[in-house]
C-alpha cells in the first residue's frame, strides 16, 4: 500500500559527525498515522538491521520528532497513541520535540478564547480525533469554553504529560534538531522560543553556518533538504502524504519516506 524511498544521499558536501551515533529525526507529521506508521516501522527495521553489524558498546539509537504532530491530518490523537508506544518499546531514545501547533493545543487549554484561531489552522480535527465536536459558531466563546473542558476531560493524561513535557532542542555531535529553526547571530544557548517554533525566512535565508547543522521541519517543501547548514524534512505530509526522515550515522546522510498511494488534503 504504501511506497518506500530510500537513497538520496548528500554528495557534494562533507557531512557532519554524529559522534558513533545513529540517529533518526522525523519530519512534520500533522495527524498522518497512515504514513507514520510504516515510517516508523522502516525505521526500526532500519536500526535492527543496523545493530547486527554495530559493536556491543553502541548506544541505542536516537529517533527525534521534530514537532507538529497534531492538527489538519484526520488522527492527531493515533499520531501521539504510537509515538508514545515507540518511547515504551525502548529500542530507541525517543525525544519529542515542541512545534507551533502544539503550542496552539495548549494555548486552547489554558485559553478557550484561542479556539477560533486554533480552528483555523487546522485544530477542528485534532479535536475530532479525542472526540470533542468543533462549536458551529467560531465566535460563540461558551461553546469554545465547552469545548475546552471537554478536551480536558478526553485527553488521556499521558498525552497531557507529553504535550507538556516536549523539548525545544535536541542536540547530538555536530546536529541540532528543532522545530522551525534558528535566529541568525544568536547563539544555540540563547534561542528564544519564539524562533525555535516558528522563524521562516530569516533563517532559511541566511548564509553561512550555524553552530551546528539545523535539522528543522514547520516548512513545507517539494522535497526534503540536505544543505551544507540545515537539513529540512517537512514534506508537507497533511497534503501530499509524504512523510519524510533523515537517517543520520557518521558522515551519512540519507533521506526515507513513506508515500500513501492516496493523498490526503489539508483539512482546516
Amino acid at each position: 500500500m504504501f511506497e518506500r524511498l530510500f537513497g538520496r544521499t548528500r554528495a557534494h558536501h562533507p557531512a557532519p559527525s554524529t559522534d558513533g551515533r545513529l540517529i533518526y529525526a522525523v519530519g512534520d507529521v500533522h495527524g498522518r498515522l497512515d504514513v507514520l506508521g510504516p515510517l516508523l516501522n522502516d525505521i526500526l527495521q532500519d536500526a535492527v538491521a543496523a545493530e547486527a553489524q554495530a559493536q556491543a558498546s553502541a548506544p541505542r539509537p536516537l529517533l527525534v520528532f521534530l514537532g507538529d504532530y497534531v492538527d489538519r491530518g484526520p488522527d492527531s490523537k493515533g499520531v501521539i497513541d504510537l509515538i508514545l508506544e515507540r518511547r515504551a518499546m525502548g529500542r530507541f531514545e525517543v525525544r519529542a520535540l515542541k512545534g507551533n501547533h502544539e503550542e496552539a493545543l495548549l494555548g486552547f487549554l489554558d485559553d478557550p478564547a484561542f479556539g477560533a484561531t486554533w480552528i483555523e489552522h487546522g485544530g477542528g480535527p485534532t479535536l475530532a480525533s479525542y472526540g470533542v465536536q468543533p462549536p458551529a459558531q467560531r465566535t460563540d466563546l461558551d461553546a469554545w469554553a465547552r469545548a475546552r473542558d471537554a478536551l480536558a476531560d478526553l485527553l488521556p493524561a499521558d498525552h497531557r504529560r507529553f504535550y507538556e513535557g516536549l523539548e525545544l532542542m535536541v542536540t547530538q555531535g555536530d546536529y541540532a534538531f528543532v522545530h522551525a529553526g534558528v535566529r541568525p547571530g544568536v547563539p544555540l544557548a540563547r534561542q528564544a522560543e519564539r524562533d525555535l517554533l516558528w522563524i521562516r525566512q530569516d533563517f532559511l535565508e541566511a548564509r553561512g553556518r550555524f553552530e551546528k547543522v539545523i535539522v528543522h521541519g514547520h516548512t513545507p517543501l517539494e522535497e526534503p533538504q540536505l544543505l551544507p547548514a540545515r537539513l529540512g524534512l517537512d514534506t508537507g505530509a497533511y497534503a501530499t502524504g509524504i512523510l519524510t526522515a533523515v537517517r543520520l550515522e557518521g558522515e551519512e546522510q540519507r533521506i526515507l519516506q513513506a508515500r500513501a498511494k492516496r493523498p490526503l488534503h489539508a483539512v482546516a
